[in-house]
């Protein structure tokens, strides 16, 4: 029992920083730039960091603001600008920076390529565009700093919200072939996911178990795409007319998924933010001889404060 409260406690996290607090969060262009920009948002955010997306010179930027009032930029390259979309470059720059002290600047991560071929490259810069070398540079330095306000733990991976699914205990055996294990492993891990999510005590808790299926990288919405469409790609080695039908099937199939996905991009969020219904209290009933009386208005309920 104590192991398994452990457990359970292992298995929630800080919740996530709050969205940005301007009118731009509630259009549809601010909303699809955070979505392109989620894997590198939602780690930081996973540690208590408060995120935002602004154009910079010539691209959009992720700005993280830090404890001590300096603040991270994270961005493509941005001269010359960067052609390839937004969220995903060629190369991340990530600096820190003050306001009120030009002084303070250093480049903490650089994986943007040269164009002169005779500088001498950054070693990250054979990561590329990868988004978790960039987080695990961020991580390193602001640890060192002690400006993370929720650290993460060593054994987890940057990219990984640490309310993962369990296997089940016995999965089911394939009827008639005991020797062949267990079958439908994945059914049965989405089904404990599921059976999670029904006990969750919290909306927080929830939103954990939303983020597994929907996080824009390693998610399962993500991975089912992909697993459709490498099967599209596997009936077309057949090189059979039912092999190429097969493969445009599969092919829809992997697009409505991840079309699934950045329609609920937002969910994540919107879960987390949900407050539990507080039920109204109940006067106490009257003795069933005592005279009707009009009934007495409830006290006012005291003002929320929101943080």
């Amino acid at each position: 029992m104590a192991a398994d409260e452990a457990n359970a406690t292992d298995a929630r996290t800080a919740p996530l920083a709050p969205l940005p607090d301007h009118r731009d969060v509630n259009m549809p262009w601010w909303q699809e730039l955070w979505r392109r920009h989620a894997h590198i948002t939602t780690p930081l955010r996973q540690r208590g960091l408060e995120c935002d997306i602004e154009f910079g010179l010539s691209a959009y930027i992720v700005r993280v603001s830090l404890p001590d009032d300096s603040y991270l930029i994270i961005s493509p390259p941005q001269e010359p600008p960067s052609q390839r979309p937004p969220g995903d470059p060629e190369g991340w720059i990530a600096t820190r920076e003050h306001p009120d002290d030009q002084t303070l600047f250093e480049v903490l991560y650089d994986s943007a390529p040269s164009d002169d071929p005779g500088a001498r490259q950054r070693p990250e810069a054979h990561h590329g565009g990868s988004a978790q070398p960039v987080i695990d540079a961020i991580d390193h330095r602001l640890a060192h700093l002690g400006l993370l306000p929720h650290p993460a733990l060593p054994h987890e991976s940057p990219h990984m919200h640490p309310a993962q699914p369990k296997p089940p205990p016995q999965a089911r055996e394939i009827p008639g072939t005991p020797d062949r294990g267990p079958a439908y492993v994945y059914g049965d891990a989405l089904r404990a996911l599921t059976d999670r999510l029904n006990g969750a005590e919290s909306h927080a808790d929830a939103a954990a178990l939303l983020h597994q299926i929907l996080e824009p990288t390693d998610g399962l919405l993500a991975q089912l795409g992909e697993f459709f469409e490498a099967a599209g790609e596997k009936a077309k080695e057949a090189e059979q007319d039912d092999g190429f039908d097969l493969s445009y099937d599969l092919a829809d199939a992997a697009a409505e998924i991840r079309t699934l996905r950045e329609d609920l991009h937002m969910a994540e969020d919107r879960m987390r933010a949900l407050t539990p219904h507080m039920p109204t209290p109940q006067l106490p009933s009257t003795p069933a001889r005592a005279p009707s009386l009009p009934p007495r208005a409830l006290p006012p309920a005291p003002p929320r404060h929101t943080r």
